[in-house]
């Protein structure tokens, strides 16, 4: 099949004839101009002849110069206008593909494709939050508040150290994804085949419950952390011997298996025998003794008052405690708000068929995370709190970007955020009006705001 060949546009044909009469001596074009231009511009040199003829004609004639192309339509056909009134007036649920968008503003899907590419309209994925009630946002509210501090030398409102508290959560890990993306090499002649993946069910995918602690990395003077801040992260198995003989073990063999009912007395074993002893062990030996544990409103997590916990908290000096983040705010807690994504993101690199394979990839991915992006995750999360006085406890914000990576090459990355003075006066302004009683908060709402104002005495 012959090669088609494209049609010149009016500005090309114009500037093709500004070179021909450019290189002309004495009205004469000069011999192999036209097969330059051809070649210069992909089309024919007969193209290029006969646009010269069509010009010489006119000059000849006395006529203006014009040579436009006249093939109907050449300058594109009428395009559809976006019309963003209307756009902004059909309902969320008539917006979810292009093909509805289509249909609900009467246009074609190629046309609402053009909306897309030209960034008339964008692309977003809906995640659901965690709803509040009164209560729960006056807590977050307190709880932010109670981050910061005056500090009288720079007279600014910063937030706290916090280099004694320790972040732990669970997170159910999974072998494999049910849907992935990947990009394919399309060229011919040996396009790249699509993977074949398979389980037995989608239902029973293999993944292990994994608990995490971490706190907010130390660095020297150069930058170089002299605490990476990771505690560990253990996985919830339990050896059990096969019951009976198979193509891949004999009966008997020791098997990994995931504890599924993370019950109190799990939660208590684990913490007792595995995260306090580790915390001792990591901790820096120069640092404070006096350790809090956040941790959040799961029912199977142990109070500070058990006994158990309190002898081992308690013993050779140390007094560590465990404290609680307001309901339903993964927001106020690194480990929610970004690191077990981060972790996940490399552990799901490797490839894991087997629940031992999935406890090296995570623990490997735990151990081979960059220390500054531990860092970055605390500094976001002070972002998110400020967010969280701006609105009065409620979640409905944008997780801050405040391009740290930037910031950090430039030397100007701030190791705690500034609060606004008027904004944090105006918080506390909102918890000294509220109705305590419609707010249902009844677990002394003043004494509370009196130790957030205590530890600001700027605000008093």
């Amino acid at each position: 099949m012959a090669k088609k060949i494209r049609n010149l546009s009016n500005l090309e044909r114009a500037k093709i004839i500004q070179i021909i009469l450019l290189k002309c001596i004495n009205g004469k074009q000069v011999r192999g101009t036209m097969l330059e231009l051809a070649q210069q511009y992909g089309v024919t040199r007969k193209a290029i002849t006969n646009l010269w003829n069509e010009a010489k004609q006119q000059r000849d004639a006395g006529e203006l110069i014009n040579v436009n192309n006249k093939l109907k339509g050449r300058e594109g056909t009428n395009k559809v206008t976006f019309d963003a009134a209307r756009f902004k007036s059909i309902h969320y649920k008539l917006k979810t593909t292009q093909k509805r968008v289509a249909a609900a503003m009467a246009v074609s899907q190629s046309t609402v494709c053009r909306w897309v590419k030209s960034k008339v309209i964008r692309s977003h994925t809906n995640a659901l939050k965690p709803s509040f009630t009164d209560k729960n946002k006056l807590a977050r509210l307190i709880f932010c508040l109670s981050k910061l501090y005056y500090d009288e030398m720079l007279s600014k409102i910063m937030f706290k150290d916090q280099g004694n508290l320790i972040y732990i959560d669970e997170k159910w890990f999974y072998i494999t994804k049910d849907g992935q993306r990947y990009y394919l090499s399309q060229t011919e002649p040996d396009p790249e085949e699509e993977p074949f993946r398979s389980v037995q069910s989608k239902s029973y995918i293999g993944k292990i419950m994994f608990m995490c602690a971490v706190v907010r990395p130390k660095f020297s003077n150069n930058n170089e952390y002299v605490f990476d801040g990771k505690i560990g992260i253990w996985p919830f198995v339990s050896l059990e011997p096969a019951q009976r003989n198979s193509k891949n073990r004999v009966a008997g063999t020791l098997e990994t298996k995931p504890i599924k009912s993370i019950t109190k007395p799990v939660i208590k074993n684990m913490m007792l025998g595995v995260v306090l002893p580790e915390i001792k062990r990591k901790w820096p030996a120069n640092a404070s003794k006096n350790i809090f544990i956040q941790q959040d409103n799961a029912r199977p997590h142990i109070s500070n008052n058990d006994l158990d916990f309190r002898e081992a908290a308690s013993s050779d000096g140390w007094n560590i405690q465990l404290v609680q983040q307001p309901p339903n705010s993964p927001d106020l807690n690194v480990l929610d708000l970004g690191f077990f994504r981060a972790i996940q993101s490399l552990q799901t690199l490797t490839n894991s068929y087997k629940l031992d394979e999935l406890v090296v990839a995570v623990t490997t991915a735990f151990d081979n995370l960059e220390v500054i992006k531990l860092n970055y995750v605390f500094i976001t999360m002070q972002g998110c709190m400020l967010e969280v006085l701006k609105r009065r406890g409620h979640n409905d914000y944008k997780i801050p970007h405040m391009h740290k990576s930037k910031l950090a090459k430039e030397g100007l990355l701030p190791e705690y955020l500034e609060a606004e003075k008027s904004l944090v006066k105006d918080s506390i302004r909102y918890i000294n009006n509220v109705d305590v009683a419609n707010a249902g908060n009844a677990e002394n709402i003043t004494e509370l705001v009196d130790a957030v104002m205590s530890d600001s005495p700027y605000l008093i």
